[in-house]
């Protein structure tokens, strides 16, 4: 068998980071099997069948967002809008079929129903008033939508890789529209036609579709295809338990981009959310692709049937297995809570593992995507400057956005000055010190070692102690009184650039 697996958005918003995490695991399953000669192959579907909500930028976030966390697919990216046609004929001969009928009931008959289902306190669905009745006793004027005729009897038996088995009572399933009144395909049915006819073997995706599992399930027996295998995801939660929104991290993968994260570290920390391979915390991609796969459905006796209601509401009480084993990893059925205080630390580790030559043109990046202006100046010169910092700058950092706030000493002609560090230069007895400390270094070699000797001299000519130099000299040439080591933040900004702030900043007044 050629394993086949699909990401398929609907292109209404931004790639969010649950979206981003199905995409990942998809890719990784698909890419195990590449490697291990099962074909493996990852699809890109744009599901914008919603035209009013979907849009152009949505559709260039998500690709965007795949091609810089390095989710590269298989052939070209399909669009569901396009295959509406197809859709439709495939409703047509379920229709012809006797497996599909026309449905003439209007919105005000439809809503009845919802309210008498509602006050008999049973599930809510279409009670199949048109399911057996003579189209010839349609009311004139409406048109028709297609219903699936579902099975009425027996039930439907979902054996998920990650869920388990789960079966719901076929009586608990109405009879879904596959073709709106309009001529347009609904989700479900498009749904099934497209993995159908992209050869999809397995889908994988959020714990939020395992109801349109057993819907789509009976679409593919009606139209006598074979059924895809299943693994539903568990959703992300926020640290502290609750749905996530934005303050947990319910962003764009753009956003990850902006806020200075690595797409290696961040692809690392959503393979953790739902996965695990014992106690590893970075695993790297190579190791991603050898590892990753999907666990073996248990073979169980199946647990009573649910109502579809329950099957979100309340369900893992009803699975058997609290996670399902695989001898590569393991995984849970358990929401995944999202920690911005561990993903801080694994791209931490990403940044101190990444080459400074490389990181020297991330960080560049860096700055451009928040001020095009400093394009000026980003000089070969000052990128020797940030190369030189980089030993200082990946140890203390946590992301990207963090290294470019402690760099941007590195970068500007002359540095912003923190409150701290002007009010220390303004001091009169400082501007002195630095005046006399300027012509005193003007003359002295620019190295590491030979500037230590430097101020140690001119401290001691002075009666002063290096305490007294190190504090304004530090201010004056970073704008902060946190920086590197002050003889390291010398040697960074070399000679020229060094002897001309503590000039500007011995006659600051």
């Amino acid at each position: 068998m050629t394993v086949a697996v699909r990401f398929a958005p609907s292109p209404t918003g931004f790639l969010h980071i649950g979206g981003a995490r199905t995409a990942l695991f998809n890719w990784l399953f698909a890419r195990h099997h590449q490697l291990h000669g099962d074909g493996g192959q990852f699809h890109l579907r744009i599901e914008d069948t919603d035209r009013v909500r979907s849009t152009e930028e949505a559709v260039t976030a998500i690709i965007d967002g795949l091609k810089w966390l390095g989710l590269d697919w298989d052939g070209e990216v399909v669009f569901q809008s396009a295959r509406a046609a197809h859709h439709a004929e495939i409703a047509q001969q379920l229709l012809a079929a006797g497996r599909a009928y026309r449905c003439y009931s209007t919105s005000e008959e439809l809503e009845a129903m919802r309210e008498r289902a509602k006050a008999e306190k049973r599930s809510i669905g279409y009670d199949g008033t048109w399911r057996d009745r003579d189209p010839a006793e349609a009311p004139p004027g409406i048109a028709p939508a297609i219903r699936l005729k579902s099975e009425r009897t027996g039930a439907t038996t979902i054996r998920d890789h990650v869920m388990g088995e789960v079966t719901v009572e076929n009586q608990e399933l109405d009879d879904l529209i596959i073709l709106r009144s309009d001529g347009t395909p609904t989700y479900n049915f498009s749904v099934v036609v497209d993995d159908h006819d992209m050869g999809i073997t397995h889908v994988i995706r959020g714990n939020e579709h395992f109801r349109n599992a057993f819907r789509q399930t009976q679409i593919y027996r009606a139209l006598d295809w074979k059924v895809p295998e299943f693994a539903h995801i568990p959703l992300i939660h926020g640290a502290d338990g609750a749905k996530m929104s934005k303050r947990h991290g319910a962003l764009g993968v753009e956003a990850y981009r902006d806020m200075g994260y690595l797409p290696d570290a961040l692809r690392n920390y959503l393979l953790r959310l739902g996965w695990s391979h014992g106690d590893d915390e970075i695993i790297s991609t190579e190791q991603s692709i050898e590892w990753f796969d999907l666990p073996e459905v248990p073979t169980v006796s199946a647990p009573p049937p649910l109502k579809p209601r329950e099957l979100l509401d309340q369900p893992m009480s009803n699975f058997p297995d609290r996670r399902r084993t695989h001898p590569q990893g393991r995984w849970s059925r358990s929401p995944a809570q999202f920690d911005f205080t561990k993903l801080n630390s694994i791209n931490a580790h990403y940044l101190r593992n990444t080459d400074d030559r490389r990181l020297v043109d991330l960080l560049c990046e860096c700055f451009l995507s928040h001020d095009p202006e400093m394009s000026r100046l980003l000089t070969d010169e000052v990128k020797e400057r940030l190369f030189r910092a980089m030993a200082w700058l990946k140890t203390r950092s946590q992301t990207l956005r963090e290294m470019a706030e402690k760099a941007d000493f590195c970068v500007r002609d002359r540095p912003r000055m923190e409150d701290r560090a002007a009010k220390l230069i303004s001091e009169a007895r400082n501007r002195a010190i630095l005046a006399g400390l300027r012509d005193y270094l003007s003359k002295g070699t620019w190295a590491l070692a030979p500037l230590q000797v430097t101020l140690e001299e001119f401290a001691a000519r002075e009666n002063l102690k290096l305490t007294d130099i190190a504090q304004p000299l530090r201010a004056a040439l970073t704008g902060s009184l946190v920086s590197p080591p002050i003889f390291d933040v010398m040697a960074i900004l070399g000679k020229e650039a060094s002897l001309g702030r503590i000039a500007d900043a011995a006659q600051a007044s």
